[in-house]
């Protein structure tokens, strides 16, 4: 049923958009995703299950974005630039999504499924389990990972090392995360910072 665990989670995604998760009800939920709260809770064991499959799909998707910016899907050209680009992304996409932001920086509000961080394995029988969820360092080193795999075959030779560089721009983009700027000015600072 994966149209159904979608769709749950795009319903659990609009409820939280609206309310503090405490006030998410399982059963709006379902019915917003137009299945039973039996179905929901086949797919996710619990309120926590959903709340942790929810944050680790956010997770996935804020990851999926900086793989895109890092192939040049944005139309950035060249290494900086396409760093440039998963650096607008990442103060973009945290500044879009309160998970994303959550995630990244480890401050969770009373409005989010504060528990996700605690919860060890709260799954279905018949469903997968989504992973673990990433510690702020750990997702920020996923991104820096992914930068340098993606650009190792494009960084110019004597520049500043790929490793380096790409950890610099990743800690660089989550500065603006926590002391908010306009993403735009992110990727000038990446561009002067790489010159």
């Amino acid at each position: 049923m994966p149209a159904a665990r979608e769709s749950l989670l795009d319903a659990a995604f609009a409820a939280l958009e609206g309310r503090p998760w405490p006030r998410v009800k399982m059963a709006e939920v379902a019915a917003a995703a137009g299945v039973s709260r039996q179905t929901l809770y086949n797919q996710f064991g619990s309120k926590e299950g959903l709340a942790r499959a929810l944050v680790r799909r956010e997770a996935d998707a804020y990851l999926s974005g900086v793989e895109r910016a890092l192939s040049g899907a944005s139309g950035a050209a060249g290494p900086r630039e396409r760093l440039a680009a998963a650096a607008v992304w990442t103060v973009r996409s945290a500044t879009e999504n309160p998970l994303v932001r959550a995630v990244l920086t480890g401050c969770w509000n009373e409005r989010l499924p504060t528990s996700v961080t605690s919860v060890t394995s709260v799954t279905s029988v018949r469903t997968a389990s989504p992973g673990p969820l990433p510690a702020p360092g750990e997702l920020l080193g996923q991104a820096r990972d992914r930068a340098v795999r993606l650009l190792a075959g494009d960084w110019p030779p004597g520049a500043v090392e790929l490793p380096l560089a790409c950890e610099a721009v990743a800690r660089l983009a989550l500065s603006y995360v926590v002391a908010p700027a306009p993403a735009a000015d992110v990727a000038r600072m990446v561009r002067t910072v790489l010159a």
